[in-house]
């Protein structure tokens, strides 16, 4: 790969997206073995558990990787410029999309009768955020964005009615709800902003890490060092239940039953918990993968150079698999045809991945080609 130091970032966002595919398949395929948030430990199969634990690492690295890429967006080698028009617009760009495109994806009706607003409305939330805080000093911005991860969680307490004059701010900021319940059009926010907003501001301010004065030997020393720092505090506030996480860990029947209920933390809103440990083990990877390249990193990078094509991509593969598998089959639950085994699940990520590869490696040819401007917003 000619450019390490950028392709190391696709790379990371290609194979949490590879791994996002895993819980879409499920909630495609194996919609009625419903997980909770936080999962039900006791009831729920080890596998199930984590393979979603697997799917808990791609919204935090993706948020993260957005920030990042928004400083070096507005840091390119011909000099600084503001980024602060392309943040706006591609934020109401990705508002609009999962309004009007995603949420087709999920539900398979034109119009839905139901808009989630979920992880690309809140990437443009906090691109919209991104692109008014941006040019406060990085001393200001780091401390701002630990603050809001490490300090969220303490507003927990904080709750609202339906009706009541704080509830729909608060919904949108912190807690997930429905922001219209009745009619023939409900929306509810499945991931409030609040958070979020720490994750890509952090992921901003580690920019300069990614600078070409910065040797990769000093950036993986950053990066391993925060990554540590962020596991090590998540195992003593996890460990001894301080703070951090809304349900205490319990000792289980057995270890791997206690492993699970260590690891079982909130992601809607994404607790301090989650957080540290999504993105603990997230930078640490990217540290390992400074100046790596091989086979599958190469096809890991052509899925983080398209991540939007990729995503609309794949939800519309799994909506066309669905109707056709119950056009074919028949239902097997309800109006759904379901896998019997989670197996199944697995089988049919590994089987989908090489299938999205060509589309995806031609359209990131194409975005790198064409003069188009919208192009660049997938």
């Amino acid at each position: 790969m000619s450019n390490k130091r950028v392709a190391s970032i696709d790379v990371m966002r290609g194979l949490v997206m590879m791994i996002m595919m895993i819980d879409h398949v499920r909630e495609t395929f194996f919609l009625r073995w419903q997980v909770s948030d936080p999962m039900n430990v006791a009831d729920t199969d080890p596998g199930l558990f984590f393979s979603r634990l697997a799917a808990h690492f791609c919204a935090p690295m993706f948020v993260f990787l957005t920030g990042l890429s928004a400083w070096l967006y507005a840091h390119p080698s011909a000099g600084a410029r503001s980024p602060a028009g392309f943040l706006f617009k591609r934020g109401l760009f990705l508002i609009a999309l999962e309004i009007c495109v995603v949420s087709v994806a999920w539900t398979g009706r034109v119009p839905p009768t139901t808009i989630y607003l979920q992880v690309i409305w809140v990437i443009g939330l906090a691109m919209i955020a991104l692109a008014l805080l941006h040019k406060l000093p990085r001393g200001v911005l780091i401390a701002l964005g630990l603050a809001i991860v490490f300090g969220h969680n303490a507003l927990t307490p904080i709750s609202f009615q339906p009706g009541e004059a704080g509830y729909i701010p608060w919904t949108i900021l912190h807690d997930r709800g429905y922001l219209v319940a009745e009619g023939a059009l409900k929306v509810k926010v499945s991931y409030p902003l609040l958070p979020w907003i720490g994750v890509i501001v952090l992921g901003y301010a580690a920019g300069p890490w990614y600078a070409s004065v910065t040797a990769p030997s000093q950036r993986r020393k950053l990066l391993a060092g925060a990554g540590v720092a962020a596991l090590m505090l998540l195992a003593v506030l996890r460990g001894l239940n301080i703070y951090g996480e809304t349900k205490p860990w319990e000792q289980g029947v057995d270890a791997l039953h206690t492993a699970m209920s260590f690891l079982n933390v909130t992601k809607y809103p994404p607790s301090l918990a989650f957080l540290l440990l999504t993105l603990g083990v997230g930078l640490l990877v990217l540290a390992w993968l400074e100046q790596r390249d091989n086979a599958f990193l190469r096809i890991c990078a052509t899925f983080g150079g398209a991540p939007m094509f990729y995503y609309l991509l794949h939800l519309y593969l799994l909506l066309a698999l669905q109707m056709l598998a119950v056009t074919a089959l028949g239902a097997n639950h309800g109006s759904r045809y379901e896998f019997d085994s989670l197996w199944q699940v697995w089988a049919l990520t590994v089987a989908l991945i090489p299938l999205l590869y060509w589309p995806c490696r031609a359209f990131g040819n194409f975005k790198r080609r064409t003069t188009m401007a919208w192009v660049r917003y997938l």
